[in-house]
């Protein structure tokens, strides 16, 4: 890997946008919504990035879409990322967002590697079509450009070893005015398995020269984040699957790249009151208690990751259905419970199994170009859910 010339942390600029912590929060389907995004931000400066939008559903303003890109008047810079195939279904989505005021930061998804987005051609497969690439990223670059507006690129290697886009992609975004790039260090057909390659990211921090390059995978720390950053050179991090059910990460983050010691090592008590406020911030996002209660249950294992909360305690706490049960559970616990140490830190989230073939349409690899078939599928394929 090469080294940066630099040991010193700089604050993170995205165009005219600036954050003194160089870290990025992941957009993370069904996770990061506006609920989650307040808890994080109130732990530490970033730039926090809304779950995917679809530019289809977004254009045809699906309500479930309109919920999505709802921002709190806190949160600012508002970050939103955008996926699509199609560039003028793209470009016009960006219009949207610059006529009505719908965001600050746009972000263009072609990292996701979930079999529904990329046999669509969409999301990591995206990139192997070179032309077409380019073209998503000009007319995004081009359009956000009028409200001042920047736009950042998302990516992962590539659809697998034998198909790496990044170098190539990472250039033509640099060339087409992105104000930065981030990689994923694994491929399509890994997941979420394996080690993230940070080889790989330098190799992109040493080709991309004049725009902030940010490394993602395998940061599950602060001393991980400040590891990569000393390792490869990057401009900041982007953190996923590391701070699910530890928003207090990113006071570790803030803490760890200001040159401070001190980290958050919560004990039961805390970590319960951290859950508790979770829930009810998603209650109010989705101005239901019974569906905010139904999307506390999947954070559950998150939270109580290396703490003694028995297995019936969980399964109990996984039915919760309102904001009084919830309490009445926590209440029985041993809320006394130091800090478990190794146990809670590490992995967490599904990290999947290797793809033996990463769905693609067919024909997709014959040719980095966009021509018959495939020209004519993408003009079909937009996804018009949002949220992955």
């Amino acid at each position: 890997m090469s080294a940066p010339t630099s040991t010193a942390v700089r604050p993170l600029r995205i165009g005219s946008l600036v954050s003194a912590t160089p870290v990025v929060l992941a957009p993370m389907a069904g996770i990061t919504n506006t609920a989650y995004r307040q808890l994080c931000r109130e732990q530490g400066e970033g730039f926090y990035v809304s779950e995917m939008i679809t530019s289809r559903a977004l254009v045809e303003r699906t309500p479930e879409t309109m919920r999505l890109i709802s921002f709190t008047p806190a949160e600012r810079p508002r970050s939103l990322q955008l996926y699509g195939v199609d560039p003028l279904t793209v470009s016009k989505a960006v219009e949207m967002i610059v006529a009505e005021d719908l965001a600050d930061h746009v972000d263009l998804n072609f990292g996701c590697p979930v079999p529904k987005v990329t046999r669509k051609g969409g999301g990591s497969a995206l990139p192997w079509k070179a032309d077409l690439f380019r073209d998503i990223v000009r007319g995004a670059v081009t359009t956000a450009s009028r409200g001042g507006i920047p736009v950042t690129v998302k990516m992962r290697k590539g659809i697998d070893d034998d198909h790496l886009t990044y170098l190539q992609a990472g250039r033509t975004a640099e060339q087409e005015g992105v104000a930065a790039v981030a990689l994923h260090g694994r491929t399509a057909s890994q997941h979420y398995s394996g080690h993230a390659d940070w080889e790989a990211i330098a190799r992109l921090r040493d080709t991309v020269t004049s725009i902030p390059v940010l490394g993602n995978g395998d940061i599950w720390s602060a001393e991980d984040a400040l590891d990569m950053v000393q390792r490869t050179g990057v401009d900041g991090v982007v953190v996923g699957r590391g701070c699910l059910g530890r928003p207090w990460l990113f006071a570790d983050l803030e803490a760890g790249f200001a040159g401070r010691p001190e980290r958050v090592r919560p004990g039961l008590r805390q970590v319960t009151q951290v859950l508790r406020r979770h829930a009810e911030l998603l209650c109010e996002f989705y101005e239901d208690e019974l569906r905010g209660c139904r999307d506390i249950r999947k954070h559950i294992s998150w939270y109580f990751k290396g703490y003694a909360v028995g297995g019936d305690m969980r399964a109990r706490l996984g039915l919760v259905d309102t904001l009084e049960a919830l309490d009445e559970l926590i209440a029985d616990l041993d809320l006394d419970q130091p800090y478990p140490g190794a146990a809670a830190e590490g992995s967490r989230g599904r990290a999947g199994s290797p793809q033996a073939r990463v769905a693609l349409p067919e024909g997709w690899l014959d040719s980095q170009e966009l021509t018959g078939a495939a020209a004519e599928m993408i003009r079909q394929a937009e996804l018009s859910v949002s949220g992955g």
